[in-house]
């Protein structure tokens, strides 16, 4: 071997690799806490995975190094165009759709080990690929009925069979007694197969019976899961990049998941248990009653003699692309002396943080964004609220928090129409007497309504 070869396979230098790798993913999660610092964040983080993986193919044992260069010239041409091209609004698919494909190459990954080894392995590798394998390949499959539904190439609704639960238990109970099966000392790579397609079935009976309301919890969920199947990997390989990564990704998963399930009061279990978010229900309240429509003129009146403005936006404004308009808005009512600030509830849009990023991407000062255990209080003495494309996120009878702006002095609703939003659940507070609606696409509303804020 050559002093260069021994230099650059020294596994004091593969170590110095990883730990930079580990420093880069770390401080990039830390960036990932501001919108300001968000973008710088994602490339020091992409830096630290271009670390690892040179440490990874500077392993003496790595070898395929042609299948390798192939196998990342296909996901670069493949990953890098999607990428640039999604639109904000395809961006929660796309984030279904990456992270199912993380659990899948963990699966196979598993398999691939198992198979090499002929099944002979010991415990402290053969537990762990187990684990990955079940848990990988549920978030793959799962992941992808997440993006179909996202996509509406599936129902938003719920989609359940007589028994779901029980046939989900069976289905964990196949994939769980083949893995101690094997790891009683079968060796039998059949059964490592079972062990992959129930969990395969599993991740889609899993995930098609949850309805549109709880999908961005669904995305944390499975977000989790694939980091704790790399981590699992990780362990099993002895890799210690996907030790770090995956526990950093299972581990913020895992507790944005519990957050937003408190959120919605709901426990994890709730939601994994399905039938939520998505049955069409009209309440008694609001049946024989009328709502109250609006003009850009009365809407440029109530906001540009307010206090205080509070503007509360949903999926329809990342749908009509009005984030800019409604920040020209804020603006020209800033102009006028008006408090303007928006209220962000926690599961508003289709993943997490959506709202968040597209604010961010109009310039809207962070400061301004609050969350709703914050606005809520300030709601009482809040002039006008401007809900703009949110449905369930400020019905008082979607059985979770909502943003309260109800209890404002007015309320000016911006919708396409009066259907329902994903939770299926017709929303009383379009009839309340504080309530008009101004129907139309959200950008060209508000932006009738700012050049009628201008001419006064």
């Amino acid at each position: 071997m050559t002093p260069l070869a021994s230099f650059i396979q020294d596994p004091d230098l593969i170590r110095v690799l990883y730990i930079v790798a580990f420093i880069c993913f770390i401080y990039g999660l830390h960036l990932l806490n501001h919108p300001r610092t968000a973008k710088r964040g994602n490339v020091v983080a992409a830096v630290g995975m271009g670390f690892a993986v040179v440490a990874t193919l500077l392993i003496e044992e790595v070898g395929n190094y042609g299948l390798i260069v192939l196998g990342v010239a296909i996901g670069t041409a493949i990953g890098v165009p999607a990428a640039r091209n999604v639109r904000m609004t395809a961006m929660p698919q796309m984030v279904a759709l990456f992270n199912g494909v993380g659990g899948g190459a963990v699966a196979l990954i598993s398999w691939a080990e198992f198979r090499d080894a002929g099944g002979d392995l010991p415990a402290e590798t053969l537990i762990p690929i187990l684990f990955a394998a079940i848990i990988g390949s549920v978030s793959f499959w799962g992941s992808i009925i997440a993006f179909g539904k996202l996509q509406e190439v599936l129902p938003g609704r719920p989609i359940q069979l007589p028994g779901q639960q029980f046939v989900n238990g069976a289905l964990l109970l196949i994939a769980i007694g083949s893995a101690v099966a094997i790891g009683a000392g079968s060796e039998s790579e059949a059964l490592f197969i079972l062990i992959l397609v129930a969990a395969a079935v599993l991740g889609n009976m899993f995930v098609l019976p949850i309805g549109g309301a709880d999908m961005p919890v669904v995305i944390s969920l499975l977000n989790a899961f694939t980091g704790l199947s790399a981590a699992a990997a990780g362990v099993a390989l002895d890799n210690v990049a996907l030790i770090v990564a995956g526990t950093l990704v299972g581990a913020s998963g895992s507790i944005l998941t519990n957050l937003m399930a408190d959120a919605m009061n709901r426990s994890i279990a709730n939601i994994v248990a399905g039938g939520f978010g998505g049955t069409t229900t009209v309440t008694g309240d609001s049946e024989g009653k009328s709502v109250r429509s609006t003009d850009p003129s009365d809407a440029a009146i109530q906001l540009s003699y307010a206090s205080r403005v509070v503007v509360v936006p949903g999926y329809g404004l990342a749908v009509a692309q009005a984030q800019h308009t409604v920040r020209d808005l804020a603006s020209a009512l800033e102009k006028r002396g008006v408090d303007v600030s928006y209220a962000i509830h926690p599961v508003a849009g289709r993943m997490p943080g959506h709202m968040n990023v597209l604010l961010a991407e109009a310039d809207v000062p962070y400061e301004q964004l609050k969350e709703m255990d914050e606005i809520n209080p300030e709601l009482p003495q809040t002039d006008v609220a401007l809900v703009i494309g949110a449905n369930d996120t400020v019905n008082p009878e979607a059985g979770m928090p909502i943003i309260e702006v109800d209890k404002s002095g007015q309320v000016i609703v911006l919708k396409r129409s009066m259907n329902t939003g994903f939770a299926g659940i017709d929303n009383p507070l379009f009839y309340a007497d504080n309530t008009s609606l101004l129907f139309g696409d959200a950008k060209e509303s508000v932006g009738k309504v700012l050049k009628a804020v201008e001419d006064l």
